[in-house]
């Protein structure tokens, strides 16, 4: 059994060569327990390693895309291999200019497939690989492209110095949201651009309503609601690094504990849908689901929940974002899953990767 969006996009590539998803907001979802199981979509590995952070016993990681899998496997043999510092010159939150000299000493880690794969990508590596999806690449052209003809670098600077939420406010007021910003930021992200150039056009298929729009409203938040100095993802779209912040994986606090626990991790190359076939029932205790149902209809939406739910044990959780496709458990599954909406909804105020509309965790009963 294959999972719906695969007849429609096609997955050869790095989509993503980072995770999209606030991990802060993820770990304290899913509150998990020192030795639990833990079930995670891999996309580029960040997340899937954050849930190494809470000592869980172990975290088993899938994906339909081998490409992403090469990507969480070097950052596994990075953690392995590079001190803290390096291993952010590779990803490309530092700047450096001996990325390929990492990646020669992460070399040996990694498998002879995923090897191969970036050994064909040396100019990527030498951006930093942190750089090296199709969304990455279309944030590039945003800011490379788009953003100077609306904003000075000074400007972007005072951005993300933050300050407190009345200064915000009136900075993004008075010197940031000007006619100019809010055209070229509809044109960008609209629909069409969007899907040819950061996802893919089949992402978009249960969409209704304005995208761009809804993350022009999105972004206001990101900049004025919570602080763009804490932000790590508004920092790379706007600049191509971080500058003083980091997604929670890469804090040098939890470095050691990432490395001490990268044997308790597994990855898969297979559709959601095929491993839950080969699980026990009642055998994983927490779920990552980054934004899968986004690309699923209702229908399909609810088996994979159903499927999720019996391969969950009593008490467990499951975690996910809705970007611009509403999806959540279905009312003919209220015995088997309870909607934790307050904790959610708090997280949701708090998640610092804006662009989602929604944040849903739901309790296995």
């Amino acid at each position: 059994m294959g999972t719906e969006i695969t007849a429609r996009a096609d997955f050869s590539l790095i989509r993503y060569a980072q995770c999209w998803e606030d991990a802060d907001v993820l770990l304290e979802a899913l509150d998990i327990q020192p030795g639990e199981v833990c079930l995670s979509i891999a996309s580029a590995g960040d997340n899937t390693l954050a849930l190494l952070t809470r000592n869980p016993g172990r975290v088993v990681a899938v994906d339909l895309s081998a490409s992403q899998l090469a990507c969480l496997e070097l950052r596994v043999a990075a953690f392995r291999e590079l001190t803290h510092a390096e291993l952010l010159e590779l990803i490309g939150s530092l700047p450096s200019t001996r990325r390929d000299g990492l990646y020669r000493r992460c070399r040996p880690g990694l498998s002879p497939e995923v090897r191969a794969f970036w050994d064909s990508r040396a100019a990527d590596v030498a951006a930093g690989v942190g750089g090296a999806g199709k969304f990455e690449k279309y944030f590039k052209l945003f800011r490379t492209r788009v953003l100077p003809l609306v904003h000075s670098r000074g400007r972007i600077e005072r951005l993300l110095r933050g300050g407190t939420r009345e200064e915000r406010e009136e900075f993004y007021e008075r010197h940031w949201d000007n006619w100019r910003w809010r055209l070229l930021f509809r044109v960008f992200f609209s629909r069409y651009l969007m899907g040819r150039l950061g996802r893919d056009p089949g992402f978009f298929k249960y969409v209704e309503g304005s995208v761009a729009g809804r993350l022009l409203q999105r972004g206001r938040y990101a900049v004025t609601g919570l602080d763009p100095a804490a932000n790590p993802y508004l920092q790379w779209i706007l600049t191509g690094r971080h500058l003083t912040a980091l997604p929670l994986a890469l804090r040098p606090e939890h470095f050691e504990t990432v490395r001490a626990n990268l044997d308790r991790l597994e990855w898969h190359c297979r559709p959601l849908e095929d491993f839950l076939q080969t699980q026990d029932r009642a055998a994983i205790d927490r779920f990552n689901l980054s934004d899968i149902f986004e690309y699923m209809s209702p229908e399909n939406t609810e088996r994979v929940l159903e499927k999720l739910a019996g391969s969950g044990r009593a008490g467990g959780r499951l975690a996910y974002w809705n970007t611009l496709v509403p999806r959540s458990r279905p009312d003919s599954l209220a015995g088997r899953l309870q909607p934790l909406s307050d904790l959610a909804e708090r997280l949701h105020r708090q998640d610092k990767a804006f662009f989602y509309t929604r944040f849903v965790v739901e309790e296995i009963l």
